[in-house]
């Protein structure tokens, strides 16, 4: 049970999160930044596999810990994750494409720390208490 409160929580949290900060920042910031290198419409087939594949990293790569050491370890465990798994897909892009915004990748690698560390500690929190 304690691992099915964990992956259902990590999915709340981070999802609520993207949700509210992609609905912000899709026309606000990255669609100014980035222009024609988006997409004309949302793809939710590859976005339904990245957040399953993140949600299971997330809960072993910083809940577990979590559970084991506490909620600080969740968090910068998960921060960490974030800003690694963040880093790979902007810095790759900035190395790869004609045009990438170092403004997006620095936002992104903080926006990815953040948002993981949250959803990994709230998920511990929940987890320990309900699971």
């Amino acid at each position: 049970m304690t691992w099915i409160v964990a992956v259902i929580a990590v999915a709340l949290v981070f999802g609520a999160l993207d949700a509210v900060w992609l609905s912000w920042a899709g026309p606000n910031f990255y669609r100014p930044k980035l222009g024609d290198l988006l997409a004309d419409s949302f793809r939710m087939a590859p976005a339904l596999v990245f957040y399953a594949a993140y949600v299971a990293a997330v809960v072993w790569f910083a809940v577990r810990p979590g559970l084991a050491h506490g909620i600080a370890s969740a968090a910068l465990n998960g921060a960490l994750l974030g800003a690694i798994c963040y880093a790979t897909y902007d810095l790759t892009n900035q190395a790869t494409l004609r045009s990438w915004s170092t403004t997006v990748t620095i936002a992104d690698i903080v926006w990815g720390a953040f948002a993981t560390a949250v959803a990994a500690s709230a998920a511990t929190f929940a987890a320990d208490k309900f699971g």
